[in-house]
């Protein structure tokens, strides 16, 4: 409970108004944890977030035990503004319950719920681009304050119960559902998003609850994420741990693999799947963002290079300042200064 009480103080004290979210060159998935971090798909964008896992499930003094599989899905689209996002998940389980009186085959939909997430503030909009130090490694990877200010969203949802073996007696079938979102970016590798939750509010079932998950950059293609959830209620109270990898097969396409438990037996749970995220983007169009606002209109066409374009000038630029820097003559001395404006112009070029 200090740990809620904590990350709602700084939820409130790092609340203000509005800037913009931004669309990422590689896919930002929220599998495998069950977590759902602070940025949007992006405008006109549509997100496939699926995979099957794995259940077993017993209860000491309920006495039942129950296994089987189940497959999530989660469908994100981005509308309307580059920080707005709809999303639709639901779970899909069959398995079979066991007591020593009986078994029961189940199938069923266990959750669905549809909703929508709005980005607030976003730390790393800046309305001068903040550019890396190409003469100081250390200028480039110091500490920096800044880092702990997160980036904040809300989210806004409706619970959908059908009528099913899962089904719950006395429980509502329509529930809302709302949560705050902070995301922390800790220099390039490291990522913290945290989650305050209140799910089926007004209901036999309501609960709240938090998620905090820690993601690590291994490499370009693998990270690894480790998540705590919390759940609080009086039907059903529960703390999970859970641990999982990604590994990133194209910039639009997704894998993972996770496992998660829980710490009682009352009931004890022992989760493990696989899945997939793939991202649609063909129709997006960067949007020029201008003192808060997105701009219209024809862009720079210094800024219609690729990123990839962009990289290679500056790779080029880096290894040509390389070779004026291990032999410079009073003679060179004006080629070498050429050559860094040159290289200070591919670094303007590069998008925000």
């Amino acid at each position: 409970m200090k740990l809620l009480k904590s990350v709602i103080a700084m939820a409130i004290l790092c609340a203000t108004n509005a800037n913009y979210g931004q669309f990422t060159d590689q896919i930002n998935s929220n599998r495998p944890g069950k977590s759902i971090g602070g940025f949007s798909v992006g405008k006109n964008v549509l997100q496939i977030e699926s995979g099957l896992y794995y259940i077993n499930e017993s209860h000491n003094l309920l006495d039942y035990d129950a296994r089987g599989f189940g497959m999530e899905l989660s469908a994100r689209g981005g509308l309307f503004f580059e920080q707005l996002e709809f999303s639709l998940d639901a779970q899909f389980q069959m398995d079979k319950y066991s007591t020593p009186l009986a078994e029961t085959n189940r199938s069923g939909l266990r959750q669905t719920t549809f909703g929508a997430k709005y980005l607030f503030y976003d730390p790393f909009f800046k309305k001068k681009e903040e550019k890396p130090n190409i003469y100081s490694w250390k200028a480039n990877h110091k500490f920096k304050w800044k880092q702990f200010i997160p980036a904040l969203s809300g989210y806004a949802g409706v619970n959908y119960v059908m009528d099913n073996d899962y089904n719950i007696p006395g429980e509502a079938t329509i529930s809302p559902r709302v949560m705050i979102i902070a995301q922390n970016h800790f220099g390039t590798k490291w990522v913290m998003v945290t989650n305050i939750i209140a799910d089926k509010i007004g209901s036999s079932t309501s609960s709240f609850g938090y998620a905090l998950t820690i993601t690590r950059g291994i490499n370009e293609k693998w990270s690894a994420f480790i998540e705590n959830r919390g759940i609080k209620g009086d039907y059903y109270s529960d703390g999970i741990l859970a641990l999982g990898a990604t590994h990133l097969l194209k910039s639009n396409l997704q894998v993972d693999a996770s496992v998660s438990t829980n710490f009682k037996n009352t009931p004890s749970i022992l989760y493990g799947g696989i899945g997939f995220s793939w991202r649609f983007d063909k129709k997006h169009k960067d949007k020029e963002i201008k003192e808060g606002k997105e701009e219209g209109g024809k862009k720079d066409p210094k800024k219609a290079k690729t990123q990839e374009e962009l990289d290679k000038e500056l790779e080029k630029a880096n290894k040509e300042k390389k070779d004026t820097d291990t032999d410079v003559t009073p003679e060179a001395k004006p080629e070498k200064e050429n050559k860094r404006k040159r290289l200070d112009e591919v670094e303007e070029e590069k998008p925000n």
